[in-house]
């Protein structure tokens, strides 16, 4: 089993910035990509980030160079670092952990219990 740890969330104001950190533990040898998703009320969980243990990222089209991902998966860390933030990026965001990769169309295998993000405006 692996379990992720979220930290770094907030109330924000339009504008402004948030860091969120994730790290993993347990099983780690079994994760080859880790990222971000988040959930909105009455909304579909939705990919925001995710790196592979190779370097390499996806990003929701939401995103538009407002936020990077900044991964360590050697030491079994996520970061993302969310710039320009928008009352619509108002959701609980999850850390989440693959054996294989993280996709726009499937869920990983791992989450995290999530974090809340509110930005007002």
């Amino acid at each position: 089993q692996v379990q992720l740890v979220e930290s770094g969330g907030g109330l924000v104001q339009a504008g402004g910035s948030l860091r969120l950190a994730c790290a993993a533990s347990g099983s780690i040898f079994a994760i080859n990509a880790m990222g971000w998703y988040r959930q909105a009320p009455g909304k579909q969980r939705e990919l925001v980030a995710g790196i592979t243990n190779g370097g390499s990222t996806i990003y929701g089209d939401f995103v538009k160079g407002r936020f990077t991902i900044i991964g360590d998966l050697g030491k079994n860390t996520v970061d993302l670092q969310m710039n320009s933030l928008k009352p619509d990026d108002t959701a609980v965001y999850y850390c989440a952990a693959d054996p294989v990769r993280i996709t726009i169309s499937t869920m990983p295998d791992y989450w995290g219990q999530g974090t809340q993000v509110t930005v007002s405006s």
